[in-house]
């Protein structure tokens, strides 16, 4: 072989050993940060109060936070993950009157991912299913329901199944950037006392939960 050729051959294989290592292997720890949005795709039953139906149901609207992923490999292609926020803030309202009252809740789900691409690729699409805990926290009705007569008002803890799909995309040996999207299976019973009546709903919140965010990889 010629001198130039080795030379050529030789600057090659140093130029691969020096391109950043993309692989998951398996015990990495992937910690994420950035937006994440809950978009309830609610319904409900009628409001009951005192044993009657008032025709009527509830809403909830839709919130962004500051969301945070923490992912353990157990192999190459398969991660444990969980997803924690800061606290999602809520107004509920009426169907037909509008504002109600709000909630503030956290949603820890742990879930199991599948990565599909070979562990080397820089893009890597997966699926996960799991279990979700929401907590919910600070209901109150508002200033103007308060008055009326409404007050007590209790959300229950829910506890669903989580299913995701998303991709983690390589910027370099340690960072990556993150997209997915989850459905949540959130059901709770809200209760509450309107000037001495028990009233009582139940809603079906199940929103889709969208993240864009950061990862680093150790």
């Amino acid at each position: 072989m010629k001198k130039s050729h080795i030379a050529i051959a030789l600057t090659g294989i140093l130029f691969c050993a020096a391109q950043p290592a993309y692989s998951y292997e398996k015990g990495d720890w992937l910690i994420r940060a950035g937006a994440t949005s809950v978009s309830p795709h609610d319904s409900s039953s009628n409001v009951n109060v005192a044993g009657a139906d008032l025709g009527i149901g509830v809403n909830v609207d839709s919130n962004t936070q500051l969301g945070l992923n923490i992912l353990y490999f157990y192999t190459p292609k398969l991660a444990l993950e969980l997803l924690a926020a800061t606290p999602f803030s809520h107004d509920i309202g009426l169907d037909t009157v509008g504002g109600l009252g709000s909630t503030k809740h956290l949603p820890p789900t742990l879930s199991v991912n599948y990565y599909f691409a070979d562990p080397s690729a820089k893009f890597q699409p997966y699926a996960g299913v799991g279990l979700n805990y929401t907590i919910f926290f600070d209901e109150d009705f508002t200033a103007a329901n308060t008055e009326a007569g409404f007050s007590d008002l209790e959300l229950d803890d829910s506890v669903g199944l989580a299913a995701q799909i998303g991709f983690d995309y390589a910027i370099d040996e340690k960072w990556s950037i993150n997209t997915s999207v989850r459905w949540i299976d959130i059901d709770t019973e809200a209760t509450f006392d309107l000037n001495g009546a028990a009233g009582s709903v139940d809603v079906d919140i199940d929103p889709l939960v969208y993240s864009v965010m950061l990862g680093y990889r150790f």
